[in-house]
Parts: C-alpha cells; sequence; structure tokens
C-alpha cells in the first residue's frame, strides 16, 4: 500500500505483484464528507417522493428517503455487511416521521455526485477495524464474506456476550478469526465514540458537523488493509506518524511493515505506477492477447464493449471468441474497481454460440468479482450476449475525481466538424448579405476552421461573395471555440 501525501492532494495506491489493484485521490479542496454526521434542519418533506430535503451546512440540501429514516417506535430486522444493513420493517409514510423545520441527527452514507446533493441517513453506523456500531439497531450481523458457519456462529455469541444491550453490532470481515478481547477494545471504543458525539449535537448549532470522519489516509487503512499485506509505504513524514500511532492503537495484535520512503525521485514515479495512471482514464483498454474492450461511462449507466481486434485465433472461431471472452471478463472487474465505477453497467461480450462458452465466461466473471469490496449484483449472459450488473457506488469515479467537462464538446465526446462548422457560416453570410448593408464582411473563426475555408472551400467562398456582391474576408481567432465564429461587418477603408 503506497501513500502519496502532498499540501494539496493524497493518492494512495495498492500494488499486488506490480499489478495495480486499487487507486484513491482525494484533493485538500474536495475532501470527501462520506460518513461524516450532521445537526440538520427539515427543509420540506415530499410525501409524493416519500423523501424530505435537510439542511447540513453544505451548498445543497442532503436527500433523505423515508427508508433511511429512524424512528425508535418501529421494528428492525437486519442482515449486515461490512458497512451497511439492509433494513426489512414496516414503513410509515414520510410525513408521520418528519416535519419542516425539525432539527435530525444525520449521517452522510453518499456524497454529493454532479447536480445530486448528498445522500443521509439517520441510522448512524460507526466502523472500527472490527466491528461496525449501529446505535439505532439493536440486532447483531456478520460480514457476508465470513463464509465458514462456525465462525459465524462464534462471532454471533461473541458479540452477544460482549456488547451492551442497547446496540447493535456489524462484525467485518477483518474480524474473522479474532478473540473476545479485541473484539471487546473495538466494542468498547466504539460506544465512548458513540457517547462523546451524542454529547457534542448538544453543543452543536444547527446545521453544523458533529462528527468528522478519519481522513483519507487512516480511512483507507482502516478498510483496506489485511494481514496478508507486505508493506506500506508512504512519502509523508507527518502521515507515517498518524499511521504507526493508529495501527499501534487499534491493531496491536497485527504484525506490520511500515516504511517512510525519502528519496528524491517521486514515490510513484519510484514505482511504476504514474505511467499506470495515465492509461486508467482512456476509453481503451488492450487485453494481452490483443483484444481490447472500450468503457464508455455516462451519468446513467455505464456500457463496456469487449473486441476481437489483433487477436486473430489459432483453433476455430468459438475458442477464439471464448479466450478473448474469458480475458475480458478478468480486466473488466479490475477496471470497475480500479476506476470506482458504480450504478448500472451493461456489458457487451462478443456473441458465442456454445451455451457451455457462455456459461464459462459468466462464471469467470462472477468470480473475478468475489473480491470486490463494493456490493456487486450480476445476470446471467443474454441471447445477445449482455451482462446487465449494478455495483454500489462509493464516492466519485476515478473520471469524475480527475476530469472536468470538455469546454469543446460539452460531454458530447464530439465536435463537430469543420465542414459542418463551415456549412454553417454559409448560412450565416446568407443571413448577413441580405440584411446588412456593409460591403465587406469579416469571418472570425478558430484557425483550423479559418485555414479550411481559405484553402479547402475557397471557391465556395469566392462563389457566395460573387452572388451577394459582397467582399468576404476569413481571419484566425485563437481563442476562438471550435465551433463558434462570429461574422462582422467592416468598411472598406479599414479594409485597405
Amino acid at each position: 500500500m503506497i501513500f502519496n501525501c502532498t499540501d494539496y492532494e493524497t493518492r494512495i495506491a495498492v500494488l499486488d505483484n506490480g499489478t495495480l489493484t486499487d487507486f484513491h485521490a482525494e484533493r485538500v479542496d474536495a475532501r470527501s464528507i462520506a460518513g461524516n454526521i450532521y445537526m440538520g434542519r427539515v427543509v420540506r418533506v415530499l410525501p409524493g417522493m416519500q423523501a424530505a430535503f435537510v439542511d447540513i451546512g453544505l451548498d445543497r440540501t442532503a436527500f433523505l428517503h423515508v427508508v433511511d429514516t429512524h424512528t425508535p417506535e418501529q421494528d428492525f430486522l437486519a442482515n449486515g455487511d461490512d458497512e451497511y444493513a439492509d433494513y426489512v420493517r414496516e414503513l410509515l409514510p414520510i410525513e408521520e416521521i418528519l416535519t419542516e423545520k425539525q432539527e435530525i441527527l444525520v449521517q452522510v452514507s453518499k456524497v454529493p455526485i454532479g447536480n445530486k446533493g448528498a445522500r443521509i441517513t439517520s441510522h448512524i453506523s460507526l466502523p472500527g477495524r472490527n466491528l461496525v456500531l449501529m446505535p439505532t439497531l439493536h440486532h447483531i450481523g456478520i460480514s457476508r464474506r465470513i463464509k465458514d458457519e462456525d465462525e459465524r456462529r462464534r462471532l454471533r455469541d461473541t458479540l452477544e456476550h460482549i456488547r451492551p444491550d442497547e446496540y447493535g453490532f456489524i462484525a467485518r470481515t477483518a474480524s474473522e478469526g479474532k478473540g473476545e478481547k479485541e473484539l471487546k477494545a473495538d466494542c468498547d471504543y466504539l460506544v465512548r465514540l458513540w457517547k462523546a458525539i451524542q454529547e457534542k449535537k448538544l453543543l452543536t448549532g444547527v446545521p453544523g458537523l458533529v462528527h468528522h470522519d478519519l481522513g483519507v489516509v487512516l480511512r483507507t487503512i482502516r478498510f483496506l488493509y489485511t494481514e496478508d499485506m507486505e508493506r506500506i509505504v508512504v512519502d509523508s513524514p507527518k502521515e507515517y506518524e498518524k499511521i504507526l500511532r493508529f495501527m499501534n492503537t487499534f491493531m496491536p495484535e497485527i504484525s506490520f511493515s511500515i516504511d517512510r520512503y525519502d528519496r528524491n525521485e517521486p514515490i510513484f514515479d519510484h514505482y511504476g505506477i504514474e505511467p499506470i495512471l495515465e492509461k486508467i482514464l482512456k476509453k481503451k483498454v488492450w487485453l494481452k492477447s490483443g483484444g481490447y474492450i472500450v468503457i464508455e461511462e455516462t451519468e446513467a449507466l455505464c456500457s463496456i464493449d469487449v473486441n476481437t481486434g489483433k487477436y486473430v485465433g489459432k483453433h476455430d472461431l468459438e475458442d477464439t471468441i471464448l479466450k478473448i471472452n474469458l480475458e475480458a471478463a478478468h480486466e473488466i472487474a479490475h477496471q470497475l474497481r480500479l476506476r470506482n465505477i458504480g450504478g448500472i453497467i451493461i456489458i457487451d461480450f462478443i456473441d458465442m454460440e456454445d451455451l457451455d462458452n457462455r456459461d464459462r465466461v459468466y462464471h469467470a466473471f462472477a468470480e473475478a468479482l468475489e473480491g470486490d469490496r463494493n456490493k456487486t449484483s450480476i445476470q446471467k449472459i443474454s441471447e445477445l450476449g449482455l451482462i446487465e450488473m449494478t455495483r454500489q457506488r462509493r464516492g466519485k469515479n476515478l473520471r469524475e475525481t480527475m476530469c472536468e467537462v470538455c469546454p469543446y464538446c460539452g460531454g458530447k465526446g464530439h465536435v463537430k466538424s469543420k465542414m459542418t462548422v463551415c456549412h454553417e457560416i454559409y448560412r450565416a453570410l446568407d443571413r448577413e448579405t441580405l440584411e446588412g448593408f456593409s460591403d465587406t464582411l469579416c469571418v472570425l473563426a478558430h484557425p483550423d476552421v479559418a485555414s479550411f475555408l481559405r484553402e479547402d472551400e475557397k471557391q465556395i467562398i469566392e462563389r457566395l461573395a460573387q452572388t451577394r456582391q459582397k467582399h468576404i474576408i476569413i481571419q484566425s481567432d485563437t481563442y476562438c471555440h471550435r465551433e463558434k465564429f462570429e461574422i462582422a461587418p467592416m468598411s472598406t477603408a479599414s479594409v485597405e
């Protein structure tokens, strides 16, 4: 696990045998608010949406759905995983739970994305190293990733023994194999933290921040560090000391190796990560066989297309397609995790005639997703060769973090061709020559368009000038948008 920490940005990379498996970046001016706890004020209750908008002190009001509201009178049943629980209960209408101007303690479950405000919940969860405290629930949940039934039973019995009656807990994946002493230490710490939050909320103005979750460095250690990690490397003396204190306090039973990187060469250059980051923002990802996948992200969903590319195979077509699809299945699972892509995802594998081959690709993909910390749900390959799936959103994806909408195409992915812009200029010249009174018209355009007009379209411009009895001159404007232009009348004197 490699940490590159500066005054303006923190970047974190996880390498597995030289392969980049996880990457996270957080800018100082855009620190994540996920997990933060606020005192908020209900601004508006919407019975038609069974939701409410709550002012928590951010630029946009936060969104609270009825399923995320907590009332002590309601019964809860839950099946928990690492950080979240699925609640099964009879819901009261939102208008019977909340009223406008009501003050409410909430936690950010999803950060603002695009034009959407943060999503919040009044079911507070406080994650520790081994456990998650759920103070609004009274159940015990066990991580779904712990498969052994005897271990699940042991953890449940241990938590029943050590937890205070009024609190619920979820045993995280990291709790597997941990003894009662370690779990009790985690439990006691989280209960103390919750009591401190309850005291602080009484002193916090509304709206206001009550509790700030750990910074990105310690948050990553808490969620991603596992005992099979060889070492941690960090290039910041300050963060190095923080990690040491955190590990010794919350993971004293774990033997770990941590190095402070102090060479002149940037840490991501030294470990060969920088060139990899240049590639992971590209749409096309090449496979070792010579095939490739194309990843297209939109606001509504992500589509992934698998192509044969340069690979022509050695035997028959079906074998060629199967090999590429199997390779693509593993690479797609890797890219989803690396780019933090969430929501609805449609994957277009190359069509396979053999049903057994379809099953092989499906199971290979499902197996590749098993190590994903984000919750996924996938459907079997359809007759059209498509897999439909969803992946839990956690924060912004890599494209949203590192990129902004292109000022030229405005997010379309394309700009108008030079010919299209020229045709728009011709139509505009027609309007100008009919309506204006100047003998000379000046067309200001992007240098590429202006050059195209002067050279390739010279005859058309001359014909327009002759037909309309106008003198038309073309001028380049370096600051002009590729799709924009301006037509201005000029006097004959100014031209001379």
